[in-house]
């Protein structure tokens, strides 16, 4: 599968290496091609110029930058060029002082199908810290949210390659509930002192 990552934080670099791993073919860009190339260097992926270049001929695009790049700057560059992609939205809408979500009533990845009317937006990821995203286990699940079907089962093919164990959650607005799982466990961590490798498992 041809993978778009835009975004080379730890995210981007964490999903790119468990991903290239998986035998998918992935190209990275960032807010500048210097970082870009870092990062695709280190993990031995493809670097892209820019992140309309990133996405020619992927057939899964990744956004993880944080929430309000994805929203505005990013999805204004890349709306003409992911008409009939699967985009795979990992942000968190958290606000500036973790204090809670900056969404009332809708999800960052609803907002971010409004931008991109011609694509079809999935929330996954963004349950699951960087740590093991690059360290993927079948013993975390991967909540996959979409209203797409078809896009959703690429999405969740890809969950699924890389060792973990994916859980199809239902239409895009079950993102509402996903990014305030996410809130919970950063917050836990943040004031437990936890390692940030703790995840989300149904038993089953």
């Amino acid at each position: 599968m041809k993978v778009a990552i835009i975004g080379a934080g730890n995210v981007g670099t964490a999903l790119a290496t468990s991903i290239t791993r998986a035998g998918h073919d992935v190209t990275i860009s960032a807010s500048s091609p210097e970082s870009a190339q870092w990062a695709a260097s280190a993990i031995g992926v493809h670097a892209a110029t820019s992140n309309t270049a990133a996405v020619d001929g992927a057939e899964v695009v990744i956004l993880a930058v944080p929430y309000a790049g994805a929203g505005q700057q990013v999805a204004a560059e890349i709306r003409d060029a992911v008409a009939g992609k699967a985009i795979v939205d990992v942000t968190n809408p958290l606000k500036p002082d973790y204090s809670g979500l900056a969404t009332q009533g809708i999800s960052a990845a609803e907002e971010l199908q409004k931008l991109l009317p011609e694509a079809s937006v999935v929330k996954a990821f963004n349950t699951i810290f960087a740590t093991n995203q690059a360290s993927p286990s079948s013993d975390i699940d991967g909540y996959v949210a979409g209203d797409d079907d078809r896009a959703k089962r690429r999405v969740i093919s890809l969950v699924e390659s890389i060792g973990f164990a994916p859980v199809d959650v239902g239409p895009l607005s079950a993102s509402r509930h996903l990014e305030g799982m996410a809130f919970i466990n950063i917050g836990l961590n943040a004031a437990n002192g936890w390692s940030w490798t703790s995840a989300w498992r149904l038993q089953r």
